[in-house]
């Protein structure tokens, strides 16, 4: 089973069936322990860094998410939950993260429009687990108004450009982040979902 983490923000309904379409079961959660008996677990999210980090403390969902690098279990951000990944965001100011990856969230620029909202390029840097079967300069479906700026580049697999080149997926060991939205993405977004439920399903 995949546990799609519920902390008060984020479609989690879209996710839920997007990983049905792409056939694994996936069940939406909101307490810690319900994250030990998961094969795979997924950190969505779409607002307020802080709120959501917030959130996750108050419920004791961040030890919980730590709990699951520690074991090996595969881990997925999208969007947000991919922001929440690194140490800190600049958004209303320094706002403290979970930490997992090393670097900060910063505010997009290069006088385009705000929010990045829409259909957008991937250019792969490197091949992934995430990414078998999906094209290079695929399209995805973004929204957001961030980016995540790690101060490790090992961890970049994909870019994309939208006023200025950022990181729109990376991966460490069994942590995967995308900025795009795999459920909003049509073919190819499933396949990603597909994807990770084959890596949540070894474990």
């Amino acid at each position: 089973m995949i546990a799609i983490i519920d902390y008060g923000m984020g479609n989690l309904r879209s996710v839920q069936k997007g990983f049905e379409k792409a056939g694994w079961p996936a069940a939406v959660v909101d307490r810690p322990e319900q994250l030990a008996d998961a094969r795979g677990v997924v950190l969505p999210g779409v607002g307020a860094f802080n709120d959501a980090m917030t959130r996750l403390r108050e419920s004791g969902l961040d030890r919980a998410v730590h709990r699951v690098v520690e074991a090996g279990k595969p881990l997925l951000g999208i969007c947000l939950g991919f922001q929440l990944f690194f140490e800190y965001s600049e958004e209303w100011g320094p706002t403290r993260g979970l930490g997992i990856f090393p670097g900060r969230v910063r505010r997009l620029t290069g006088g385009v429009k705000i929010p990045h909202m829409g259909w957008n390029q991937v250019r792969l840097l490197k091949p992934g687990p995430l990414t078998a079967g999906i094209p290079d300069q695929s399209d995805f479906y973004f929204v957001h108004s961030y980016y995540v700026d790690p101060a490790d580049k090992a961890l970049v697999t994909g870019v994309t450009s939208y006023g200025i080149e950022f990181t729109s997926m990376a991966e460490r060991d069994n942590v995967f982040g995308i900025q795009f939205h795999p459920e909003k993405s049509s073919v190819l977004g499933l396949k990603i979902l597909h994807n990770f439920g084959g890596l949540a399903a070894k474990c």
